[in-house]
Parts: structure tokens; sequence; C-alpha cells
């Protein structure tokens, strides 16, 4: 695996698949090899837009293709773990969207999974690999606005979500910090570690999911986290990251950025760019190309360890709000 190109398998058909493999086409040493989906239909349709050579109607037959180095899950949260434990138990490796599983247990298992097996792991967070939030922990750890003392981070956007959406169906794992408050939570975890003391509050569907929702966080040495997410009203998607002597700012799509600009003295004094290759997911995936080159069954910048800790902290949060998913 060295010097030929890395085979994937796309299991799942869904949006945020296609946009996967738009970004994978953009990698010269990546190559899509197959796709499965539940049904015949749906794997045929994707393989044919995207020009995949073997379509599964079953989840088993991706897993047994020997061709398959490395699997993409994209099914809905609920089936993140039986798809992910399925492919790493016939020895593919699998980069499996965010959250991981619908909780740290479960999380938990599939991790021992992975490590019983020997195969790589890596939960799809592409913020922890795209450039500009490289360049941003370089600039912090540099001191380049002193003492990192508060972040605010908001991903809040309007679904348009009515009864019925899978954003608002509990069976799905619906609701904003899942689907897109981890991302908050994600930078404010980059930044100061995991926290120590956690209060929530926040707007619940009819269904019983979170609609809207406002999170602070304690941290070890008196960091303070301020996150908020929403699936129904469209917010700033912006971060900020305050120190002190002077501030980054992400702007709006933190999650994915192209640069950043720090201020001191009430000024902007840089803009650092930092370009994207394709939407941004081609990160995820060189990330995964350079762990299996060098062997390794674990991310150095996705740590296993990190994204437990993100499921647990989601966990209080929802214990705390009011939010639970059917077992």
């Amino acid at each position: 695996m060295t010097e030929r190109k890395i085979r994937w398998g796309i299991l799942a058909t869904g949006s945020i698949a296609h946009a996967f493999v738009k970004d994978l086409r953009l990698l010269p040493d990546a190559e899509v090899v197959a796709v499965a989906s539940r049904t015949e239909e749906a794997a045929h349709a994707f393989a044919a837009e995207h020009g995949i050579a073997r379509a599964y109607g079953a989840w088993s037959g991706l897993a047994g293709d020997p061709d398959v180095d490395v699997v993409y899950v994209a099914t809905p949260h609920p089936a993140h773990h039986a798809a992910s434990a399925l492919c790493l138990e016939a020895g593919k490796a699998v980069l499996c969207e965010k959250p991981l599983t619908l909780d740290a247990e479960r999380g938990a298992d599939l991790v021992r999974i992975a490590r019983d097996a020997g195969v790589f792991l890596m939960e799809a967070m592409w913020t922890r690999c795209v450039p500009a939030i490289l360049a941003l922990r370089e600039s912090l750890a540099a001191g380049v606005i002193g003492e990192p003392r508060l972040v605010h981070a908001d991903f809040s956007v309007d679904f348009g979500a009515g009864p019925g959406h899978r954003v608002r169906d509990p069976k799905l794992g619906g609701g904003s910090l899942l689907d897109v408050g981890i991302y908050a939570l994600t930078i404010a975890r980059l930044v100061f570690g995991a926290p120590d003391s956690i209060t929530a509050r926040a707007t619940l569907t009819p269904e019983g999911v979170d609609e809207t929702s406002a999170i602070t966080l304690g941290h070890p040495g008196g960091g303070v986290a301020v996150v908020t997410s929403s699936i129904a009203v469209d917010g700033p998607c912006s971060a900020t990251v305050s120190g002190t002597e002077g501030r980054i700012e992400l702007g709006r799509d933190f999650f994915a950025p192209s640069g950043f600009h720090i201020w001191r003295g009430g000024e902007r004094v840089e803009c650092v760019e930092t370009p994207l290759i394709g939407r941004g997911m081609a990160h995820e995936a060189l990330e995964v190309h350079q762990c299996l080159r060098k062997g390794l069954t674990e991310s150095p910048l996705v740590p296993l360890a990190e994204t437990l800790g993100v499921l647990r902290t989601m966990d209080e949060i929802r214990a705390g709000i009011g939010v639970a998913y059917p077992p």
C-alpha cells in the first residue's frame, strides 16, 4: 500500500457520500472501487453517477470485497456502529462519519473491535484535518494571542425540518448536537481539552430532540467555551478564540475554513490563508492515506481518545437537557 493507490469503498449513498466521493476524485492516489447500499437500485444508481465499477445491495458484499482497502461509512447515525463493526471485523480500515456512534458506550465498543482486529478506525471529523485548523493550533502554541481564555463557537442552520425529517427523529439520532453542535464542541476541545464542568439549556422539538441549545464548558486552568447550535435558525456559524493578547476569528464555516484572521490591540494584524482541496473533505481522506501508508491503526490528528471524549461530553449534555435515544 506504500506505492499503489488507496482503494475506497463507500457504504451508503446519501448526500454526504456524494460530496465525499467528489472530493476523493481530486486526490491522485485515491480510487473508488465499490459502493454498497441497502438496495441494489440505490447502489447501482450511485455507481453509475460516479463511475464506480462495483455496486452491492448489501453491506456484506462491500465488507467482503478483496479489492477494498478502506470503507467510508456514511449511513445515518444509528447505523454507524453496525456498519463500521462489520467492516472492521472483515479487516477493512474504516473512516466513519461523525458522530462515530450515538453515545460513548457504543463508541468505546467500536474502538475495542478495531483494536482487537488491529485495523485502522477514524471518525470523519474533517475539521481536525483541514489546513486552517492545523495552522490555528500552531498559532495558539506559538502564543500569538497569549493564553487562550474564551472560545465562542456557533453552528446553527435552519434545516426547514418539518415532522418526519431525520434531524427531528430520535430513532435517527436527531437534534442539533450530534448533527452540527459536535463541530463547535470539537473547536472548544482543540483549544482547551476536556471540560471539567458543563452547563446546558435547550429547546426541544415535539419529538424530544434538541432544536436549539446553548452550552457553557468550564476547563481546568480557567478556560471557558460557549457553544451554541440549532437546526431551526440560521446563526453566524463562526468561531472565535480569545486570548490575553488578542483573538483569532475563524469566521463563517469555521468547521472547514480556508483561513483565519488574527487581531491584537483592536486591529487585524494578520490574515492567514490556507486553501482547501475541494469542499475540504479531501483532507480527512489524505489523513487516512498517510496513516494507512505508515501502517497506523489510529490517526494522530483525530485520536480515538478525543473522539470518545467528545461523545462523553455530548452524553452529559443530552442527559442535562433531557434528550434520550431509543436503545
